[in-house]
């Protein structure tokens, strides 16, 4: 990719060979382009997922008031009444925030069987409650297709995490990601404009050595104003000129957010690349810190529902004060029964979103002692870079206006791989087109003259 240049000196006598690079960008992209698209297309619709999840299923997602004095139920009422009717199932996970007109939804595990240790499939796994009755609204196998719009929504987020195909899938996105991340800069290179060296050779080739030596001559473009044609679109220039440009300029003006998109999605996808690059760049807080898996699951712990949750007020509370940061409101309440931990996460000062939070105490489901506090920003650089990519990832801050951004970019992406298909087949056609002139150059120049057969 690199390569000398005869007589100059040793500090410039490399440069990167960008007939080598244009390849890359080439097939880099045709291998890519399918996977863009999709992920595009499919990314664009999940920057409203709430909002469409709702306006497709009405009767799973609202829940409006009885009467205008309703007062919703206890989070942890309507958990108990859920495991309850749900017994071969775990309800290990609740939300303690609670919206008006909207239902509360509870993520049903599976629960191993006491005899072999083997956990039947559920044939579904969310549940949908009326706040204000505890009543069951409904329920669904998260991303199952066949059970129709109700899980539309949840096929498109699993079509774009992993291509509806599992593990595999999500694995093959990660390595997209990847080579996405690669690209990038690839192809912000190649709009980079020639250097000064070469355009005096091109130029010199074309003209007399009278016109080399003009006086009137015009002094030399910035590099900075070379560059800036690539910027630009030639709305009036032809359908080829214009694709080259949508592609060219729709690749560089949101080039942050593209970088963003691809190297948060091998964190996603690709931890196995991600964790050791950005350990080693950035500092992260432990995570997992004393925390080690039981000889059997504890699905009884000692501090039952109730009072883990006030042992998380009181421990969050406590970290608060420690470490200088405010606690907004209440998130989620989690028991993990092979680890023997509850996990009490709250909104904070610390956290991004829109709505919900990712601040966290991890404690002992039979002691109370703590195991772990994770803060989204602020504690650890890592963890900081980590929250802003996957929160501008899954476009959750800044709300409507940053939402509307990431669809105009989801559109773009998919724009950017369609072109870069059209002007890969245009040159092929007519590198195609050339080829087969040449071929027919010899037999024309053998073929007799008309003249010569008369005479």
């Amino acid at each position: 990719m690199m390569r000398t240049e005869p007589g100059r000196s040793a500090g410039r006598r490399w440069r990167i060979d960008r007939a080598l690079l244009v390849l890359v960008h080439r097939w880099t992209g045709l291998v890519l382009a399918g996977f863009l698209l999709l992920a595009g297309l499919t990314g664009a619709l999940l920057a409203w997922n709430n909002e469409l999840e709702a306006a497709f299923s009405p009767d799973l997602f609202i829940a409006p008031p009885p009467s205008a004095d309703a007062v919703m139920l206890d989070p942890l009422v309507l958990r108990e009444r859920v495991q309850a009717a749900y017994p071969q199932a775990l309800a290990a996970r609740v939300s303690l925030e609670t919206r008006p007109d909207r239902s509360s939804l509870f993520r049903l595990s599976t629960r191993p069987d006491a005899g072999n240790g083997a956990a039947a499939e559920l044939p579904n796994d969310q549940v949908f409650v009326n706040p204000y009755t505890g009543a069951v609204l409904g329920e669904r196998k998260w991303g199952d297709i066949s059970q129709g719009m109700k899980n539309l929504m949840p096929f498109i987020y699993r079509l774009h995490y992993t291509l509806a195909l599992g593990t595999v899938g999500s694995y093959l996105l990660g390595i997209v990601a990847l080579l996405w991340t690669l690209d990038c800069f690839v192809g912000a290179y190649l709009t980079f404009p020639a250097s000064q060296h070469r355009q005096e050779r091109q130029r010199s080739a074309a003209a007399s050595v009278t016109a080399a030596v003009d006086p009137s001559r015009k002094p030399a473009k910035s590099w900075f104003a070379r560059w800036w044609p690539s910027w630009k679109v030639r709305w009036r220039g032809g359908a080829y000129k214009l694709k080259l440009d949508l592609h060219r300029a729709g690749g560089l003006w949101p080039w942050a957010m593209l970088f963003v998109l691809a190297w948060s999605g091998v964190g996603f996808n690709l931890t196995t690349v991600y964790d050791p690059v950005m350990k080693a760049l950035f500092a992260h807080q432990p995570e997992g810190a004393g925390l080690s898996k039981p000889g059997r699951p504890g699905f009884s712990p000692v501090i039952d529902w109730e009072a883990a949750r006030d042992t998380g007020r009181r421990i969050m509370a406590k970290q608060a004060q420690t470490h200088g940061f405010t606690v907004l409101g209440e998130d989620m309440l989690v028991h993990d029964p092979l680890q023997g931990v509850y996990r009490y996460v709250v909104r904070s000062n610390r956290d991004i979103l829109d709505q919900g939070g990712w601040t966290s105490v991890v404690f002992d489901a039979d002691t109370g002692e703590l195991k772990s506090l994770w803060l989204p920003t602020g504690a650890a650089n890592g963890d900081t870079v980590r929250t802003w990519l996957t929160s501008l990832h899954m476009a959750i801050v800044w709300g409507i206006p940053f939402k509307t951004f990431m669809t105009l970019l989801g559109l773009g992406v998919a724009m950017l791989s369609v072109t870069g298909v059209l002007i890969w087949r245009k040159k092929w056609q007519g590198r195609h087109h050339l080829l087969e002139r040449k071929a027919m150059m010899p037999a024309a120049a053998s073929a007799p003259s008309a003249s010569g057969k008369l005479g």
